[in-house]
């Protein structure tokens, strides 16, 4: 399983653009495209809770998980 960021179609949703966002929650609009694109390897809580409250959203709708494999070749212990 992989964890999928949904900040595209929060953004979109919410009609808000990138830059926007990047200037309401005090992280880079680098950081912000890691993010985006699901390169993150971590996310800091005060950043999640920043993103959800420009948002409106809950961390369930930013975040979602999916099946396939995890970034990076990653394998869950089992």
């Amino acid at each position: 399983m992989a964890i999928v960021v949904q900040l595209d179609r929060l953004l979109l949703d919410r009609r808000m653009s990138l830059t926007e966002l990047s200037d309401r929650v005090g992280v880079t609009i680098a950081n912000l495209s890691v993010l985006k694109t699901g390169k993150a390897r971590a996310v800091r809580f005060s950043t999640l809770d920043a993103l959800c409250r420009e948002l409106n959203c809950q961390p369930g709708e930013l975040m979602v998980q999916a099946p396939g494999p995890q970034p990076g070749g990653e394998q869950g212990e089992g």
